[in-house]
């Protein structure tokens, strides 16, 4: 985060004065959301929803490419369906919101209230995620081992109700997916939770150009009801974790509380074992911290809205005319091309107003590509191309760089290819030269860990996966720092030495971070 004072940022805050405060400002600057009047709720604008838009349809698309389909579940869940399963309703239990009537009535005084007449006979449940309802469909779908495995999807908004929110990383209510699957055995199981959790992480780091650390997580950190859970874990820009996506193997915990059964070839019956895994809205942010500068957002072209904006130089004289025919076909040219196997996404901002002001809303919004004509260049078959992550020269000028129409052409797709690329290799860089390996006990943690030092980053450890009333004391420890422990990373080295927590023999690398 080094810092130019020649330079005029477009943001009225850095990312080293105070990125929790810089992180607000992205997201009001680039127009991604706003405050609804709800708690805990945001009304996610164009820009924002444009790239949910593109995550949904990329990730769309490699969900069906393994045989998933989608459907859809209601929003509300009997109050009964959660508890059949002791572990999964207490997890979720002072998250969910309930309704309890189905009518209003005035109050006598110009208001309005539940009328007691209209209370339900069972409280329904605000979905909070949707194992218990699917896990109730699956037992009436499934019969016998020729439906097997069965593999769901949803696109849908979910509802938890939190204490403490933060836009995108943590609301009352969000976007996801949620896929459900069941399976014959164990084995079957195992390997979908596997094949979503690749899914994720080749998605975080091709897609979003987000770096990230895939892995188990520690029996602590498992969801409400899991036998496995396995995260996506991504560094954000003040040294931050970031859990990006998770894929659990819920082995026969849901089956057996709904009814989930399947005769087998020799006639059994026989208890399924099922998957659930998820990514939602909170990609958003993750992609905010990631990749955002003292400007606003830098968009990966591959979830831009718009890949290219082209601002005329309007002067509102006869001159327009010729110019916007220029733009318009230039427009059309680079519409043609194909970038990651799809078209260009190309913008003509005709919108009346000065370029340059038009130019600083697409800079925080992180259109990787800029492009701002006026009458000369469109006489001279001229553009003036501006790369947002590129933006300043060592002078404190934006950084356009002129070149004739027809090389820019040529040269578009190599440009968007080259800033998605460029993007992921900074954060990757910048995460790796943030994650220590040389801790071996508890007072080095606490010391990397120390208050003077504004983003740290993660630490990585080798332990002896204590359980139970161990690893409750090694959460304990971490607690009193702020710290929680990731994940496992799946690629790291083997493990040496004693553990730092109980001085056992240890067994297996973790990281260990401060997270959102």
């Amino acid at each position: 985060m080094s810092q130019n004072a020649s330079i005029k940022h477009a943001l009225p805050i850095t990312r080293q004065d105070d990125f929790a405060q810089w992180y607000q400002a992205v997201i009001a600057e680039a127009e991604l959301a706003e405050e609804s009047g709800v708690r805990g709720c945001m009304v996610i604008k164009p820009w924002g929803y444009g790239i949910w838009e593109r995550i949904q349809k990329l990730m769309d698309e490699r969900i069906k490419e393994a045989g998933v389909e989608n459907c859809y579940f209601p929003l509300f869940i009997p109050l009964s369906y959660f508890t059949r399963e002791a572990e999964h309703v207490e997890g979720f239990a002072k998250e969910m919101a309930v309704v309890t009537h189905h009518r209003l009535i005035g109050d006598g005084k110009g208001g309005l209230i539940p009328d007691p007449e209209a209370k339900l006979e069972e409280p329904l449940i605000v979905r909070p995620t949707s194992e218990t309802v699917i896990g109730a469909a699956m037992a009436r779908w499934i019969q016998s081992w020729r439906d097997l495995p069965l593999l769901t999807n949803q696109w849908a908004n979910v509802v938890r109700w939190e204490m403490r929110t933060r836009m995108f990383l943590r609301t009352s209510e969000f976007l996801w997916q949620e896929g459900h699957t069941a399976h014959a055995d164990e084995a079957d199981a195992m390997a979908e939770t596997l094949r979503a959790l690749e899914m994720y992480r080749s998605f975080a780091e091709d897609v979003l150009a987000m770096p990230v650390v895939a892995g188990p997580k520690p029996e602590n950190e498992r969801f409400p009801g899991a036998v496995e859970t396995f995260s996506i874990e991504a560094m954000m820009q003040d040294g931050k974790a970031l859990q990006a996506g998770t894929s659990h193997y819920l082995g026969t915990t849901f089956s057996e509380a709904a009814g989930i059964r399947y005769q087998d070839k020799d006639g059994q019956q026989t208890l399924c074992h099922t998957t659930s895994w998820g990514v939602s809205t909170r990609m958003i942010g993750g992609v905010i911290m990631t990749h955002g500068d003292d400007d606003g957002l830098r968009t990966p072209p591959r979830i831009a809205p718009q890949q290219i904006v082209i601002l005329p130089m309007l002067r509102e004289n006869d001159g327009d005319a010729a110019l916007l025919e220029y733009c318009t076909q230039l427009r059309a040219k680079l519409a043609a091309l194909s970038v990651f196997d799809e078209k260009v996404r190309v913008l003509l901002d005709k919108r009346p107003g000065k370029a340059t002001a038009k130019r600083w809303g697409w800079v925080k919004k992180g259109v990787p590509l800029i492009l701002e004509i006026g009458g000369r260049d469109a006489e001279g078959g001229q553009v003036s191309v501006l790369r947002r992550d590129r933006l300043w020269r060592e002078d404190g000028k934006a950084n356009f760089v002129g070149m004739a129409q027809d090389d820019f052409v040529a040269a578009a797709v190599s440009e968007l290819e080259a800033i998605q690329g460029a993007l992921f290799v900074e954060a990757r860089d910048r995460r790796d030269a943030q994650i220590e390996r040389g801790i071996s006990d508890l007072a080095g943690l606490a010391a990397f860990f120390s208050e003077d030092k504004a983003f740290p980053g993660w630490v990585e450890l080798c332990w002896s996966r204590p359980t139970g009333a161990a690893l409750d004391k090694v959460v304990e420890q971490l607690k009193a720092l702020k710290l929680t422990i990731r994940n496992t990373p799946m690629d790291a080295v083997p493990a040496e030495g004693p553990c730092p927590f109980t001085g056992e023999p240890a067994v297996e690398r973790i990281l260990v971070a401060r997270a959102y």
